[in-house]
């Protein structure tokens, strides 16, 4: 015990080998500099490292940062080997989805995933380590299967196991228990080792083979016969999606898009090639592709008709 509980937390989290970052006090977001205020010094010397890249294991690191402010604990699911399956609670004047539109009993994601068990002949993955969440709902934490290329999904966007489940694994984080949020806090409810992940939920998160990218029509340009500056406003802004925190990602990769649309429009860089870019840093951010596909489409396309050939530098 450190007389700090924030610290203590943190701690007990690096012991089990969780890797984990400081979160604004009584936030969920990041406490950690964006890939815009980057001084490109310390970690960061050769280029920016987003929260992932500096979620620690190094208890002395954990001590000086909890030590200096009562900051949450935000813990790195991909680094961690960890795939959390939250449940979240249906929030009134929410639209349910039509499959759930006639079943009153479900009342959040964790009649869901019961529903979903009973489908599958499966029983209820309770007997893992499970945080009870400020909103009323659960953080189950699963063991990622070895090799796991799993990412984030969003039960709300039609991603993922379905309604009211949300999944954290590579590119996510989760508010650590012994946190709050809004004076609330992330509470340990069973206290036990994290179960592997059930391979029937692995085959459901499992994403579908992604299509061969399109090839690039001759008329695009490729790296080396544009102007360098087109290459880096390309990396800077892919860059700044991929390490976009909750909360601020859509509107990220909107301004991303927008401000690459312009070349687009002047025939400096390909749509596809901006497309698939950023649509790969959107997924890294955490973005489902549907989501990705339809804040990308409208940004470039409202872009394109603002920045008609020749007005772009």
């Amino acid at each position: 015990m450190t007389g700090n509980p924030l610290l203590t937390a943190a701690l007990a989290a690096v012991e089990r080998d969780w890797h984990v970052f400081p979160l604004v006090p009584r936030t969920k977001r990041p406490a950690l500099h964006a890939a815009t205020a980057c001084p490109r010094t310390g970690s960061c010397t050769a280029g920016h490292r987003g929260w992932e890249q500096r979620a620690t294991l190094d208890p002395d690191t954990v001590r000086r940062t909890w030590s200096h402010g009562p900051y949450g604990i935000g813990l790195a699911t991909g680094p961690s080997g960890l795939v959390v399956v939250d449940l979240d609670t249906y929030k009134p004047g929410s639209a349910v989805p039509a499959q759930w539109a006639e079943a009153p009993w479900i009342t959040g994601g964790y009649d869901v995933l019961t529903a979903l068990c009973e489908r599958n002949e499966q029983p209820f993955p309770s007997d893992t380590y499970t945080v009870a969440t400020p909103s009323g709902g659960l953080h189950l934490y699963f063991t990622a299967p070895t090799g796991s290329a799993l990412r984030n999904t969003a039960g709300q966007h039609g991603s993922g196991l379905g309604w009211l489940i949300d999944t954290r694994a590579s590119g996510g984080y989760v508010v650590a228990a012994g946190s709050s949020v809004a004076d609330r806090r992330y509470d340990v409810v069973l206290d036990t080792a994290p179960a592997p992940l059930p391979d029937w939920i692995a085959r459901l998160l499992t994403p579908a083979p992604r299509p061969a990218a399109p090839v690039l029509r001759a008329c695009q340009r490729t790296p080396g016969t544009r102007p360098a500056y087109v290459d880096a406003a390309l990396h800077n802004e892919t860059a700044n999606v991929a390490n976009a925190p909750e909360g601020t990602r859509n509107w990220t990769l909107t301004r991303a898009a927008r401000a690459l649309g312009r070349f687009v429009a002047n025939g400096k860089l390909g749509r596809t090639e901006v497309e698939n870019a950023l649509k790969g840093a959107a997924e890294q951010a955490g973005l489902t592709a549907r989501e990705a596909d339809a804040t990308i489409t409208n940004a470039l396309n409202w872009s394109i008709a603002n920045n008609p050939a020749g007005d772009a530098a």
